[in-house]
C-alpha cells in the first residue's frame, strides 16, 4: 500500500488512496483547467504523463474509465489540483492566476511555471506545487 507524502508540509494522497470517483472528478476538472490555462492537447498530455493521444482524446471527450488510469496519472492529477487550489488562493482574480503560469519567474530560473511543468516529470509538477504552497504559507 502506498503511503501519503508531504510537499511543503502539506499531506498529499498517495495514488493508492485516490478513489476512482476522485480520479474521475479530477480528470474532468483538469480538462476545465486546460481550457482556462490555454493548454494545447500536447501540453495537456505532458502534464498527465504522456498518455497515448487516442487515450487523451477519449478522456477529453468524457469517456473516462477511472479504474484504468495509472497511479502516475492519479498523482499528477492530485498535484495539478493542488496547484489550481494554490493559484485560486493566491490570486482572487482567476485570470491573474492563469496569467501567472506563463510569466517568467526567478524561482524557475527565469522560465515560467508552465515551462517547468512541461518539463514533464512528476518532480517538476511537485516543484511548482511546493513553490506555491510556500507562497501561501508566507515562508
Amino acid at each position: 500500500m502506498a503511503e501519503n507524502y508531504q510537499i511543503s508540509g502539506k499531506e498529499v494522497l498517495a495514488a493508492a488512496e485516490i478513489t476512482n470517483a476522485e480520479t474521475d472528478a479530477m480528470l474532468r476538472a483538469f480538462f476545465n483547467l486546460a481550457k482556462r490555462w490555454a493548454l494545447s492537447d500536447q501540453e495537456g498530455r505532458i502534464l498527465l504523463g504522456s498518455p497515448a493521444a487516442r487515450t487523451y482524446a477519449r478522456w477529453k471527450a468524457g469517456q473516462i474509465e477511472p479504474s484504468r488510469i495509472s497511479r502516475d496519472a492519479r498523482e499528477r492529477l492530485s498535484i495539478l489540483m493542488g496547484i489550481h487550489k494554490s493559484l485560486r488562493y493566491l490570486f482572487h482574480d482567476p485570470a491573474r492566476g492563469y496569467a501567472w503560469l506563463r510569466k517568467p519567474n526567478q524561482a524557475f530560473g527565469g522560465e515560467s511555471a508552465l515551462t517547468r511543468l512541461l518539463a514533464g516529470s512528476i518532480t517538476d509538477l511537485s516543484a511548482v506545487r511546493a513553490y506555491l504552497d510556500a507562497e501561501r504559507a508566507g515562508w
